[in-house]
């Protein structure tokens, strides 16, 4: 699946953090869906998104590049496509990381 043309890829990092926190929240409440997992769900999404907002806070005016614009809306879609709520976590552990290093950040 492409990206939507109608929703232009992000132009700076804060764009780029609200996108890979929307597509985080939504990963997390479908492995909110697994009740042993539940609080192992909730930390790790509080901590990614903890993360990803001190980057933003630290950067969010920064002009990205096009591509990592485009990298940012692939991977933001491809979680979208994730309908399996353990392999929802595992993206939940994944994608703050891609997202990172597409802005030059470490992990």
């Amino acid at each position: 699946m492409e990206p939507d043309p109608a929703v232009p890829p992000p132009t700076t990092v804060r764009t780029a953090i609200d996108r890979a926190v929307a597509s985080c929240e939504a990963l997390g409440l479908l492995g909110e869906d697994i009740e042993d997992e539940w609080q192992y769900v909730q930390d790790l999404g509080d901590a990614w998104l903890t993360r990803l907002e001190a980057t933003a806070a630290d950067r969010g005016d920064e002009a990205i590049s096009p591509e990592v614009g485009v990298a940012v809306d692939r991977v933001c879609v491809e979680a979208g496509l994730v309908t399996d709520a353990h392999r929802a976590i595992d993206w939940l552990s994944t994608l703050p990381q891609v997202v990172l290093v597409a802005l030059g950040e470490r992990p």
